[in-house]
């Protein structure tokens, strides 16, 4: 066998991406698995988004080579969609449309970061923030917010880990893994940190703004002197369960976007054409469907919190936003049933998806090695069943 680059001998597997291959082998000899790893809608993508894709396919229209930041029509649909609903002014020159936000987020990192440049990054936080920071050859530098301050950290902690390297933030809100959603006076102190700072730039993940219950998303972008400094990164995959789609996208400073089209240019090109179709559709339609969705999970937040507090020794706050828990499952740790003893987050996981068949993903992944993450994006039914299940497992444990 020949020798891998050290690049990707020292890349980390997406843990949630693991987690979800490891309770598809076991679906596959016939177990009955429930999966709450993977961050994925459990709808279908709206009826009328499909047809607006089929209508591209039968137009004939759409089948060469897009334009490589994207559609002019998408670039301005995604133009109008951030003034009218982030109050955020990017011209359709400044947008890049991507394959999924990971690649967006990606494209922004090998843009921004050279080696040895810091990367602030709040914590907890999505899985692939750290592991793309690194493959642009930068540092990633954790700051973390417990579950006691909602998972969400402050700018105090922000202004104490900015150095002379440090040359981005990165953080998602709603959060991925813990929902949580910053305000507005909370973005606000976070911004005037940044603007103390010059050549200090934010991305500000909001794919999961649609899944927001508290009645307001607030973009940092839209604050006087941010809007140089923000790069917004946004998506279809969670407000429109549209993420087989792969259609992920930026607004920028002009110079940061261009630069992302370049990279882009070498790395993939365009987006596929019949995803950007069914992206405008999804865009120049009213958010209805979405609404619904969302409620949706309003409504199974309610159920598994209350059966997430039913469940001894697990510590569990009320997530704002998103489609997930991120509960604090450490006084496990050190108990045993008898024949395996749980250590850490990592093999709690592996004990429930063994021994309950329900897939949780570990904490540690997140930056949070006392907590575990699970997704409510799936039926009641299936909820009340893995809960159920979780908790008669936990109970072995003394």
């Amino acid at each position: 066998m020949g020798q891998l680059s050290d690049r990707i001998a020292n890349m980390e597997e997406s843990a949630t991406i693991a987690m979800a291959a490891k309770a598809r082998e076991l679906k596959d000899k016939g177990v009955d698995v429930i999966s709450l790893s993977l961050g994925e809608p459990d709808f279908k993508t709206p009826k009328h988004i499909q047809d607006g894709a089929i209508k591209a396919i039968e137009e004939g229209k759409y089948f060469a080579y897009p334009p490589v930041p994207g559609y002019a029509d998408l670039r301005e649909a995604i133009s109008h969609k951030f003034k009218n609903e982030n109050n955020l002014d990017y011209a359709p020159t400044q947008i890049v449309v991507s394959n999924g936000a990971k690649q967006s987020i990606a494209n922004v990192m090998y843009s921004l970061v050279n080696p040895g440049d810091e990367v602030v990054v709040f914590s907890p936080f999505w899985v692939s923030y750290t592991a793309l920071i690194q493959l642009a050859e930068g540092t990633p530098v954790l700051i973390k917010g417990g579950i006691e301050h909602d998972f969400k950290v402050t700018a105090e902690q922000l202004e104490a880990a900015i150095t002379p390297k440090t040359k981005a933030i990165i953080y998602s809100s709603p959060c991925n893994p813990t929902g949580s959603v910053f305000t507005k006076d909370e973005l606000e102190k976070i911004a005037e940190v940044v603007l103390k700072h010059k050549d200090l730039y934010v991305i500000s993940d909001e794919i999961y703004e649609h899944i927001n219950y508290t009645g307001a998303h607030f973009s940092i972008g839209s604050i006087k002197g941010m809007e140089e400094r923000t790069i917004t990164v946004n998506g279809m995959a969670k407000g429109f369960a549209m993420t087989g789609w792969r259609v992920g996208y930026i607004g920028a400073p002009l110079w940061i976007a261009k630069a992302c089209t370049k990279m882009q240019g070498q790395l993939t090109s365009a987006n596929c054409s019949i995803g950007q179709r069914a992206a405008l559709t999804a865009l120049t339609s009213p958010l209805e469907p979405t609404k619904e969705m969302s409620k949706a999970y309003f409504n199974r937040r309610a159920l598994v919190l209350s059966l997430l507090r039913d469940i001894p020794g697990i510590k569990v706050n009320e997530p704002q936003g998103a489609f997930y828990f991120f509960p604090d499952v450490s006084n496990y740790f050190g108990k045993s049933d008898g024949s395996t003893t749980i250590n850490n987050a990592s093999e709690l996981s592996l004990y429930l998806l063994e021994k309950a068949n329900v897939s949780v993903v570990t904490g540690e992944a997140f930056g949070d090695p006392s907590c575990i993450r699970l997704s409510y994006a799936a039926s009641e039914e299936d909820l009340k069943e893995a809960l159920s299940r979780i908790k008669a497992t936990l109970a072995l444990l003394k």
